[in-house]
């Protein structure tokens, strides 16, 4: 009886960690997260201002780069990476990221590709700071002694690129609410103010 409900136990775990979506491959064998969502009855309009409501919650991991204009928005993106151990974490560095999204009428697509890894270090002051500006793409092959680590810098992306999109296809579903434009009245210089 025991036994049978460990197998259970376990093989729901297994699943319960499974549902977790790996990072692919493109074209140029850059790793990339792609997903397309469809939302029937809205317009593109519509979820364009989406986007940038969602942008101005996150302005400081997340910065437009590209004109009002374009159906493509173009967006430079930070997540930090922390490292664990027993109950104490520490940021072990940050992955740099490319965020593209585009809406058409009833559903928009999102990816994030152009991964570059720039790992921290201690200051004088006790603070995390990178220590380089020049970051490493997720897509090199580390030696036999970075392997594991290295590894776990692409799994712990995977992660929290899994948690950036869900809040991002939350925040995609809300209604943007727009103040409305109150017309001026006409005021003469004779006129009480």
């Amino acid at each position: 009886m025991k036994l049978s409900t460990l197998i259970i136990l376990l093989f729901f775990t297994a699943t319960g960690f499974a549902q977790e979506k790996a990072l692919s491959t493109d074209d140029r064998g850059k790793l990339i997260y792609y997903e397309v969502v469809n939302l029937k009855e809205v317009s593109a309009d519509s979820l364009k201002s989406r986007v940038k409501a969602f942008l101005k919650k996150t302005p400081k991991t997340l910065k437009l780069k590209s004109a009002d204009t374009d159906s493509l928005m173009y967006i430079t993106g930070k997540l930090i990476i922390n490292k664990t151990a027993l109950v104490l974490s520490r940021p072990s560095g940050e992955v740099l990221y490319n965020f593209y999204v585009e809406s058409k009428d009833g559903k928009y697509r999102f990816w994030m590709t152009d991964f570059n890894f720039i790992s921290y270090q201690r200051d004088r002051y006790g603070n995390f700071v990178p220590s380089t500006a020049v970051g490493i793409p997720l897509e090199t092959k580390p030696g036999k002694l970075n392997s594991a680590e290295w590894n776990g810098y692409v799994k712990a992306t995977a992660k929290e690129l899994n948690v950036f999109a869900e809040r991002f296809k939350e925040a995609m579903m809300k209604k943007v609410i727009t103040p409305a434009v109150v017309a001026p009245s006409a005021v003469g210089p004779h006129q009480k103010w």
